[in-house]
C-alpha cells in the first residue's frame, strides 16, 4: 500500500529525551523557513515519543534538510530523517486510511448484503442436505421393512425364499459397485 509522501514535511526519529520543538526548530533552520514543527507526545508520561514532524513552506528546503540532516547526530542520537507519510484516521477498507471513516460506507453495506446472501443460500443448502438426507434414511428403513415382511411371507414357500436370496444377493453387489 503506497501512500503519497509529503514533501515538504519531514520525519525526524531518534530525538533524545533533552530535545523539544524548539531545539528541533533550531537545528532545521539553517535550512529554510519552517511552518509547523510538532514532536507527539506519549499520554501516560507526557514526554515525546522520539520523533518529530517538521514542515518546511518550501519542497526544496525540506529536501536540503532531509539530506543533511539525515543520519547527524543531535543530543548524543543519531537522527533519521525522512519524508513524512500523510497522517492517518481509522476507516477506510484497510482498516487504518487517510480517508474519513464513512468513505467506504456504500461498500459496507454491498459487504452486508454478500454476506447475508451467502448466510441465507448456506442456510437453503443445509436445509435440502437434511431433507434429502431424511428421505434417504426413510428409503433405507422402508426397504429393510420391506425385506422382514418378505423374510416373514418367505418362511412358508420355498420359491419366496430363493427369489429374496436372489434379490438380497443383487442388493449387495449394487451397493459394492
Amino acid at each position: 500500500m503506497n501512500q503519497p509522501v509529503q514533501k515538504n514535511t519531514l520525519y525526524v526519529g531518534g530525538l533524545a529525551e533533552e530535545v523539544n520543538e524548539s531545539i528541533l526548530h533550531s537545528a532545521v533552520i539553517p535550512f529554510g523557513d519552517i511552518k509547523d514543527v510538532k514532536t507527539p507526545l506519549d499520554q501516560a508520561t507526557q514526554k515525546h515519543r522520539s520523533f518529530g514532524f517538521v514542515t518546511f513552506l518550501e519542497k526544496e528546503d525540506a529536501a536540503a534538510a532531509m539530506d543533511n540532516m539525515d543520519g547527524v547526530e543531535l543530543y548524543g542520537r543519531v537522527l533519521t530523517v525522512n519524508y513524512a507519510l500523510p497522517e492517518r484516521i481509522k476507516g477506510g477498507e484497510q482498516g487504518w486510511a487517510a480517508q474519513p471513516i464513512w468513505a467506504d460506507a456504500d461498500t459496507w453495506f454491498e459487504r452486508q448484503q454478500q454476506e447475508e446472501e451467502m448466510q441465507r443460500i448456506q442456510a437453503e443448502n443445509r436445509a435440502a442436505m437434511q431433507a434429502a438426507e431424511e428421505l434417504h434414511r426413510k428409503k433405507m428403513a422402508q426397504e429393510r421393512e420391506g425385506e422382514k415382511d418378505e423374510e416373514v411371507e418367505g418362511k412358508d414357500d420355498p420359491m419366496a425364499r430363493v427369489e429374496a436370496y436372489k434379490r438380497k444377493m443383487n442388493n449387495s453387489e449394487i451397493l459394492r459397485e
